[in-house]
C-alpha cells in the first residue's frame, strides 16, 4: 500500500526491491541514510505508524464507506500537520494533499491559470535544481506515463487539451558548478516579471527554499518586491519541497501571502510521494470558486482538497491510501522532531556541518560545492536552526596517482558510483585493501541522487549531495539516541566509502 497511489516513479522492482531513487518500500535500517534531498527509505517507526492505520482501516471497513473512512482520516492528518507547522486549524490557512512535489507544481499551476487570460508565465530555476518533472508539471503536461491515480498517460503531452502556460528558466550556478551572483539571477527574474505584468499577464514566480543543492533561488529580497510591485499578477509559490523549514519560517512565507509546497518524504524522512500545497486565507479565498480542468480526476481525489474550495466537487469521490499511510508514516518523524528544542537541533547540525565539510575539503578526492548562506532576513527577523546548510553536495575526483588525476568523475562514473554506494561490496578484485576499508566497502549507503553541476573541458559533471534529516537529528539528539557521535561518525563512513569507490572507478565496470 505504501507504493501505491503515485505515479511511475514510486514503483519498485521485483529483484532489488527498489523504487527510482533506490529506495525500499519496507524499514533497511542497516543502511546509512544521508540521501534525503532525493527521498527517504521508511522507517521502522514511520512503517509501524502506517500499519497501525492500516489496521483501523480494515475495522472502518466493516460499518462504513472507504471513501469516507479516507475523507475522516485525511482531515485528521491535515489538522495535525498544520499543528506542527504551529500553524492554528483558525489561520485560514488551507492544505491541499497530493501525491509529490510534482503534483503540487501542477496543480499550483492550474489554480493561478486563468482561462479567459493571457497565457500564465511561470519564472522558475533550472529543473537540475528543482525536479526533472516540474517544468512538466507547471506548463500542465503528463510528466510521467503514469499519474498519480493508475491511470496511462503519454509523457510530456498537454493534460487539457492545450499548452496555456509558457516556462521561463533561470540558470542558478555557471558553467563550472559555482553560484551565480544573486544580483544577476534577481535581475533576470526582474525584468520577466516586470514585462509580464506590463503586458497584463499573470505570473507564477517558484521560489526554491531550499534547491537540490541547497539553495534559496531567487532571493527573497527579489520574491518580496516583486509581490509588493505587482500584488494583482505576481503569485509566488515557494519550493519548500524539502521541508527544511521551521515553523518560524513557513509563518512568515504564509503572512507575507506565499504559497508553499511541502514534501513528508525528504528531510522529514517519510516514504517517497507525499506532498501537501499550503495556501495563504487571502488565495484560499480568491480561488473559493474555481473550477479545475477534468484531467485532474486522474490526479486528485475529492477529500485531498479542503471543503471550501469548489474545485474538490469536480474530483471522483474515492480514496487514495497510499497518500493517506505515507503522511501517517511521515507525521511519525515530523512529531518526534519538533518536541526537540531549537537551540539542540542547530548546535548539532553546526557540529554536523563542521565535520562534514572539513571531510570534503581535506581530501583531493573531493570537491566541495560552493551553497550560499540561507539568509531569510528579507522574510522576518528569524533565527532558528533552517538558516544552517543541511545539504553538502559535492564532485567527486580521479586520485592524484591515477591516470586522470585533476579530472573529476563523469556523470556515468559518478552514478556508478552512486548505485555501488547501496551495495555491499564483498570482493574488491586486485585492490589491496586494509581490513578497515575492505569493512567500509561493505557498508550500504545512501546518498543524494547525482545532479548535473556544471562541466569540465565541455564534459558534464554531477555533484553527489550528503544530507542531514530530522531522523538522524533525532537520532542524535534525543535522549533516546544514539548520540551526535555516532551520527556524525556514520556519515564521514558514507563519504570514506564514496573515496573508495572514486579510488577504484576503473574496478567498478567488473563488480
Amino acid at each position: 500500500m505504501l507504493t501505491s497511489g503515485g505515479d511511475a516513479r514510486i514503483a519498485y522492482g521485483a529483484i532489488d526491491r527498489q523504487n527510482k531513487y533506490h529506495c525500499s518500500p519496507t524499514p533497511e535500517p542497516d543502511v546509512l541514510a544521508y540521501g534525503s534531498s532525493t527521498a527517504s527509505t521508511v522507517t521502522p517507526g514511520g512503517f509501524t505508524a502506517a500499519e497501525r492505520l492500516r489496521l483501523r482501516l480494515l475495522r472502518a471497513a466493516r460499518v462504513e464507506s472507504p471513501p469516507f473512512t479516507y475523507a475522516r482520516e485525511l482531515a485528521r492528518i491535515r489538522t495535525e500537520l498544520l499543528g506542527l507547522c504551529e500553524l492554528s486549524e483558525h489561520s485560514g490557512v488551507e492544505v491541499i494533499f497530493a501525491a509529490s512535489g510534482t503534483d503540487i507544481h501542477l496543480i499550483a499551476a492550474q489554480l493561478v491559470s486563468e482561462i479567459k487570460a493571457p497565457v500564465l508565465l511561470t519564472v522558475m530555476i533550472e529543473a537540475t535544481e528543482t525536479g526533472s518533472g516540474v517544468p512538466a508539471a507547471v506548463a500542465g503536461r503528463h510528466f510521467s506515463d503514469c499519474t498519480a491515480l493508475g491511470i496511462k498517460v503519454a509523457a510530456g503531452t498537454a493534460l487539457f487539451g492545450s499548452n496555456a502556460i509558457e516556462i521561463a528558466a533561470i540558470a542558478s550556478r555557471t558553467a563550472n558548478g559555482s553560484p551565480r551572483a544573486a544580483a544577476l539571477i534577481d535581475a533576470d527574474v526582474e525584468a520577466l516579471v516586470a514585462s509580464a505584468a506590463s503586458a497584463g499577464r499573470r505570473i507564477l514566480l517558484n521560489l526554491v527554499d531550499v534547491s537540490k543543492t541547497g539553495m534559496i533561488v531567487p532571493s527573497l529580497a527579489c520574491a518580496l518586491e516583486l509581490r509588493r510591485r505587482f500584488p494583482a499578477s505576481v503569485d509566488v509559490l515557494v519550493d519548500g519541497c524539502q521541508f527544511r523549514l521551521a515553523p518560524s519560517t513557513v509563518r512568515a512565507y504564509l503572512q507575507h501571502g506565499f504559497w508553499i509546497a511541502l514534501t513528508g518524504s525528504k528531510f522529514v524522512g517519510g516514504p517517497a510521494f507525499s506532498g501537501a500545497l499550503l495556501l495563504p486565507e487571502a488565495a484560499a479565498q480568491r480561488l473559493g470558486t474555481r473550477h479545475l480542468p477534468p484531467g485532474f480526476s486522474s490526479y486528485s481525489v475529492r477529500a485531498d482538497w479542503p471543503t471550501r474550495l469548489t474545485a474538490r466537487k469536480s474530483l471522483p469521490d474515492v480514496e487514495n491510501y497510499g497518500l493517506l499511510l505515507r503522511w501517517e508514516a511521515a507525521l511519525a518523524e515530523l512529531r518526534g522532531f519538533r518536541s526537540l528544542p531549537n537551540a539542540a537541533i542547530t548546535s548539532f547540525l553546526e557540529n554536523f556541518a563542521e565535520n562534514v565539510r572539513r571531510r570534503l575539503t581535506s581530501d583531493p578526492i573531493f570537491q566541495l560545492l560552493p551553497v550560499p548562506n540561507l539568509d531569510r532576513r528579507p522574510l522576518a527577523n528569524l533565527n532558528s536552526w533552517d538558516s544552517t546548510q543541511t545539504i553538502f553536495p559535492f564532485v567527486l575526483f580521479h586520485p592524484p596517482n591515477a591516470e586522470r588525476h585533476g579530472a573529476p568523475l563523469s556523470c556515468e562514473e559518478t552514478a556508478r558510483v552512486y548505485k555501488l554506494l547501496g551495495t555491499e561490496i564483498i570482493d574488491f578484485g586486485n585492490f589491496d585493501l586494509s581490513a578497515e576499508m575492505r569493512a567500509i566497502a561493505t557498508l550500504r549507503c545512501q546518498l543524494g541522487q547525482p545532479v548535473q553541476c556544471g562541466t569540465f573541458r565541455d564534459f558534464p559533471v554531477s555533484a553527489l549531495r550528503l544530507c542531514a534529516s530530522m531522523r538522524l537529528i533525532v537520532d542524535a539528539v534525543s535522549p533516546y539516541g544514539r548520540g551526535a557521535k555516532t551520527v556524525i561518525g556514520e556519515a564521514l563512513l558514507a563519504l570514506d566509502k564514496a573515496a573508495l569507490l572514486a579510488t577504484s572507478i576503473g574496478q567498478l565496470d567488473s563488480m
